[in-house]
């Protein structure tokens, strides 16, 4: 019983200690900036099927028209929008030119609300429905600048012109680095249409959504596109190196990378005396991956003494997996300087490993979407924040756990011999 006891002090020592070591106040990784106009492209299907009259008692068609109406008078002045078609020319059984079926509708700029509904009402269900095709028309209508990016796909069927695999188009796109997401919207879809749907959407960090009625569809992307308006924080794409010499200097920001399975990328973090080192990743599974897989963010010195270190484990329940650490640097009053009369930083190497496995079918290029958040802050100067006494060292942490456990064991002891006491005496 005593050392049931003693084990149940000891664990919630540790949990004591882990929620104010893992949870600092304040914590922040870069400020939102948005210098350029937001770009969004509505990339609708106008294929054959969308005659059907499953929305509303009326076509798909004329569902995704009024849903397209109610958008245009909505768009914020800010952005600039533009509209392409798939399937929507070609009415022919001709596979090899359905395939290619795809056009911009309304160029990406600031909109006429006019001249985009009336171009709208013009479409009438045609074609093919060839998304990976559109996928790629879309990204190169959005090309250039530095504005954020955002394709809305609609569309109620899945691709029929495979060997493009849209995912597989979608997964490229992310790869470029140019930080265009994709959201999908599915009319009355299917299994299948579903899963591709998802995976596309996935493969860039966007959304999913099945619509089954006219006010979903005006409704999700009017939502989208106030997304596309609002300032994020923008990732920088970078390359870590397979060891901490020649890799890559950070400064305080959200960094983007990719990383293949089971690989170790290094990345360098200068932190001077009376600084604190705050960093975080989350590497994002975008196929099928086995199940049980980790994520290590290591801190450590550049002749390979650890610092501090964070991991977090899965087991196939989510798609994103992510971690972190904490690392200050007090300030001695003994520091060297640099030639700007600052006392000289200490170089931090950061590893980033993950332990994702997959079947020997599942495309190992381009590597998981890894994204590293770095902030340098103020070392805390107050004795009661954990992070002060460097607990995720390791050392530090399994002293309090030993001296808690022994005091509650005291307690315990010291309890339970007045209890039996007591008992004897009555």
């Amino acid at each position: 019983m005593i050392t049931r006891r003693w084990l149940a002090a000891g664990a919630g020592g540790l949990l004591a200690v882990l929620a104010v070591g893992l949870f600092p106040a304040n914590a922040a990784a870069g400020e939102p900036a948005a210098k350029e106009s937001p770009k969004v492209e509505l990339v609708l299907d106008v294929s054959g099927s969308m005659r059907a009259t499953d929305i509303d008692g009326k076509s798909r068609m004329a569902a995704a028209k009024q849903a397209f109406n109610e958008v245009l008078d909505a768009v914020p002045d800010e952005v600039q929008l533009g509209i392409r078609t798939l399937g929507a020319n070609y009415p022919g059984d001709d596979r090899q030119v359905g395939c290619k079926d795809t056009k911009q509708l309304y160029p990406v700029g600031r909109l006429d609300r006019t001249e985009a509904k009336t171009a709208v009402g013009t479409l009438a269900p045609t074609g093919w429905t060839p998304i990976g095709p559109a996928l790629l028309g879309a990204a190169d209508d959005l090309k250039g600048g530095d504005a954020t990016r955002r394709i809305v796909l609609i569309t109620d069927g899945e691709d029929t012109c495979a060997p493009l695999d849209p995912c597989e188009v979608a997964r490229d796109i992310a790869a470029q680095g140019i930080h265009l997401v994709i959201d999908t919207l599915g009319l009355v879809p299917d299994a299948k249409t579903r899963n591709q749907l998802l995976c596309i959407a996935e493969a860039t960090g966007g959304t999913y959504t099945s619509v089954q009625h006219t006010d979903e569809l005006s409704g999700r992307v009017k939502q989208l596109v106030d997304r596309a308006a609002t300032p994020v924080v923008k990732p920088v794409a970078t390359e870590g190196a397979k060891s901490c010499e020649g890799a890559p200097k950070l400064g305080a920001g959200l960094y983007s990378d990719r990383e293949t399975f089971g690989e170790h990328r290094w990345y360098r973090v200068d932190v001077r005396p009376g600084q604190e080192l705050r960093a975080s990743v989350s590497v994002s599974a975008d196929r099928a991956v086995n199940n049980d897989y980790g994520v290590l963010l290591r801190a450590s010195t550049t002749h390979g003494r650890e610092i501090v270190r964070g991991s977090e484990a899965g087991d196939g329940r989510t798609d994103a997996i992510s971690t972190g650490l904490r690392y200050p640097k007090p300030e001695t009053g003994d520091e060297d300087t640099g030639t700007d009369g600052k006392p000289a930083a200490e170089t931090v190497c950061l590893q980033v490993s993950n332990s994702f496995a997959a079947g020997p079918s599942v495309k190992t290029t381009p590597g998981l979407p890894v994204e590293l958040t770095v902030d340098l802050v103020d070392a805390p100067d107050d004795a009661s924040d954990v992070a002060s006494f460097g607990l995720g060292r390791g050392w530090w942490l399994l002293a309090v756990l030993v001296l808690a456990g022994f005091l509650a064991g005291l307690v315990w002891g010291w309890i339970s011999r007045w209890r039996v006491s007591v008992w004897r005496t009555n």
